[in-house]
């Protein structure tokens, strides 16, 4: 398929199209050696949204394998009719696809799927993140006692959180691997960190008071004010447990003391 116009201004009639099944083929564009102009668009716009929902069942195993192929590219193909990519990297897309799982109403009896969903995400974007070396075991040995509380952190490129109402990590831990699948037992909320220690993600269940606490620490706030959060979430936060889990997760890269900037 050939056109006869160039530049930005074309662009911006051929591309609407492309998500839009109920809209024409573009004026300007041209078949040739005689061929059908609008069968030609309609193959090429087919091709377009296959492409997408391929991608979007890469980055979204786990969600695939709990509604099912068929449902899944359904669900897919709504989404990518509205909603466009925004970069030429096929990674990059579909990252307000967890938001559309929570709003999509044939989804409705699996309020755990959009977190599911996020966490997968996550785990794409800790994937693609920087490298950059976890802190050592030794972070504090050299800071005085009495300013372990105004300790902040640097956090980790790859280190990523997500807060679920449901036993979002083990539905995910559960579909995400090809060994069957057994009943969930539990409905328990699960929060998720998500990180890149040695080179592989991993995505573990966090302690009570464990998300509470380490959000506040990627946000920048010193440590003392942060453990005050976790304990204020719930008293079954245990402070020491969590220090150590954090640093041999790699959830951070540096300790300083001060304002990050």
């Amino acid at each position: 398929m050939v056109h006869e116009q160039h530049g930005s201004d074309y662009a911006s009639r051929f591309a609407p199209g492309l998500m839009n099944p109920d809209l024409a083929a573009p004026e300007g564009v041209v078949a040739t050696y005689g061929k059908g102009v609008v069968r030609r668009y309609n193959v090429y716009r087919n091709n377009v949204t296959v492409s997408l929902i391929d991608a979007l069942a890469a980055i979204y195993p786990a969600v695939q394998r709990i509604t099912g192929i068929e449902f899944f590219r359904a669900m897919a193909r709504f989404h990518v009719r509205a909603t466009p990519p925004a970069s030429p990297l096929l990674f990059e897309y579909g990252r307000d696809f967890p938001s559309f799982i929570e709003r999509y109403e044939y989804a409705r009896d699996m309020p755990w799927l959009a977190d599911t969903a996020r966490i997968e995400r996550a785990w794409l974007d800790a994937y693609h993140a920087a490298d950059v070396a976890p802190l050592e075991a030794d972070a504090f040995a050299s800071i005085d006692s009495g300013s372990l509380a105004h300790v902040r952190f640097v956090a980790h490129p790859a280190a990523r959180i997500v807060r679920s109402r449901y036993p979002a990590v083990a539905i995910f831990a559960m579909n995400r691997a090809d060994a069957p699948i057994t009943a969930l037992r539990s409905s328990d909320a699960e929060d998720a960190l998500v990180t890149r220690p040695d080179g592989d993600v991993i995505v573990s269940r966090l302690p009570a008071g464990g998300a509470a606490f380490l959000a506040a620490l990627i946000e920048g706030v010193p440590l003392g004010a942060a453990a005050q959060a976790a304990f204020e979430e719930t008293d079954a936060f245990d402070l020491s447990a969590n220090l150590v889990a954090m640093i041999a997760s790699g959830v951070f890269t540096a300790v300083q003391l001060g304002v990050i900037k």
